[in-house]
């Protein structure tokens, strides 16, 4: 079979292709690909129409409604760069306009390409579709051995997590997924939750996130709060839960009394449907039941922070 030249517009279907050892055929990358750190240098394919470096959340939140309800992209493929790379397959989603080019900026891209590549589209909803594209990508590229051996391993490992927590009481547990404004979890993330050994009836299992009243965060009155904002790292994250202080009774959460609020790497652990998903599970599941459950990877993944008397957060 030959080997095809794969172009990645989403980063968790990037990480599938260096999962089941296919980096070398991937030749055309989004700018957002940067994990595992041997996909720097790739060429970059996929780039953000907006200037969103300069924005605070709000005016993202904004500026983004504002272009889709426009019909505008939020995103700009460099068609000549796609057409000197030949792509065989393009792996792409169709589940938030958000996340990578969807719909008619696919289009428009193939219109250019004088042949015409595969189209893979990701759209998981839970764990189980993530391991589906996982299998589907290994099916296409001739690798679906290694994609079986990896879900057979992973499985094993969601398993032993939950096995762990099984018989622990499940604290409230919250996911915060954007700040200004507030959003919840969706999709995976509340699966995720339910696997690590808490529960978010916040959460939308299987389906979007969704704005909420903060009155609605503080009524659930999380005894573990997730600082978890969509594409950003921990740091940022630290930064970002500045904004949650002066919220009506932010001092009284249990989350924050007892000191278990934690600022989360998203971009790697939470909003990516990819393979590190599994080791979102472990992370939660060391922040929800400590005494239980180890936490031995990356030591930037998370952050506990908390209000000290002069109501800066401190990390």
């Amino acid at each position: 079979m030959t080997k095809p030249r794969i172009v990645s517009f989403l980063p968790a279907a990037t990480e599938m292709v260096f999962a089941l050892g296919a980096g070398d055929q991937l030749v055309g990358i989004s700018h957002e690909c940067d994990f595992p750190p041997s996909v720097k240098g790739k060429p970059v394919v996929v780039r953000p129409a907006l200037d969103l470096q300069s924005m605070t959340l709000r005016e993202i939140d904004v500026a983004v409604a504002e272009q889709i309800r426009s019909g505008a992209s939020l995103y700009t493929v460099d068609e000549d760069l796609l057409c000197e790379l030949k792509p065989d397959l393009i792996l792409t989603q169709n589940l938030c306009q958000v996340c990578a080019p969807s719909g008619h900026e696919i289009t428009r891209a193939l219109n250019a390409l004088a042949s015409k590549p595969q189209i893979l589209w990701f759209t998981p909803h839970c764990l189980e579709d993530i391991f589906d594209n996982l299998r589907e990508l290994g099916r296409v590229t001739g690798r679906l051995n290694e994609a079986e051996e990896w879900i057979a391993s992973a499985h094993a490992r969601l398993n032993k997590t939950s096995d762990l927590v099984r018989h622990e009481p499940r604290p409230r547990v919250f996911c915060l997924e954007w700040t200004d404004p507030c959003y919840c979890s969706g999709h995976w993330v509340p699966e995720m939750v339910e696997m690590a050994g808490g529960m978010d009836a916040l959460g939308r299992k299987g389906t979007d996130s969704v704005r909420l009243a903060w009155a609605d965060i503080a009524a659930w009155s999380p005894e573990v709060l997730i600082v978890s904002p969509c594409g950003f790292g921990t740091n940022k994250a630290v930064e970002l839960t500045n904004q949650l202080l002066q919220q009506p009774g932010w001092s009284e959460l249990p989350a924050v009394r007892h000191k278990r609020v934690f600022a989360v790497n998203a971009n790697a652990y939470f909003a990516r449907p990819g393979p590190r998903v599994v080791e979102g599970v472990e992370l939660l599941a060391h922040l929800i039941h400590p005494k239980l459950c180890r936490w031995n990877e990356a030591g930037d993944a998370f952050r506990p922070v908390q209000c000290s008397n002069r109501r800066k957060i401190r990390a």
